[in-house]
């Protein structure tokens, strides 16, 4: 990739994770993304990056999150916790902390900004 052509999708993948897991830690999140993602959550990644690029906004993002965290059994709660499956921002996207909102927000900047023109 030279500064005038586009990233690829494995790469905007990586570096909006990257992105997102320096945001957690900045936020403070006690339980951030891994440093290399897991199968699932690259997919996951490179699904909402290609939602993007079809031209998807941050909120219909959060709306493909929730779908697909409630699909594998999660449900809302107060804590973020894998193992009973409970996370606070299974809410409309209207409700989630502005925290979480300028997270969504930096994942559509960082794909808009690579993809190119």
């Amino acid at each position: 990739m030279t500064a005038s052509e586009p990233a690829s999708i494995d790469v905007i993948s990586w570096v909006c994770h990257a992105a997102n897991r320096a945001f957690q830690q900045a936020m403070g999140d006690a339980r951030p993304s891994a440093e290399e993602p897991e199968e699932w959550e690259r997919a996951a990644t490179e699904a909402s990056v290609r939602r993007v690029l079809a031209g998807a906004t941050p909120a219909q993002l959060h709306a493909d999150w929730c779908d697909l965290k409630y699909r594998d059994g999660w449900r809302y709660g107060p804590d973020k916790d894998p193992v009973a499956r409970t996370h606070p921002c299974l809410v409309p996207y209207d409700r989630l902390p502005d925290a979480e909102r300028r997270k969504d927000a930096l994942f559509h900047a960082i794909v808009r900004a690579l993809a190119g023109p």
